[in-house]
């Protein structure tokens, strides 16, 4: 899997704390990543097309852009 431009944020043991409360507030995982990336804007068209992959594969996918240089 490529990851290129993705990192999962640094977090130090009050901010990790502060998420696993939230998390169990809201009864689900969530997952920290750098400031630095931005989600994609999708069409509605776009976004159809995705969940239907998600579903298709079985999987999660977050669409981002990638910072250019």
């Amino acid at each position: 899997m490529d990851t290129t431009g993705m990192r999962i944020a640094k977090l130090d043991e009050q901010k990790v704390a502060k998420l696993r409360e939230l998390e169990s507030e809201l009864g689900t995982c969530l997952v920290a990543l750098e400031e630095e990336f931005s989600l994609a804007r999708l069409s509605p068209e776009q976004v159809a097309r995705l969940q239907d992959a998600e579903r298709e594969l079985g999987v999660v996918l977050l669409a981002y852009n990638v910072a250019k240089p």
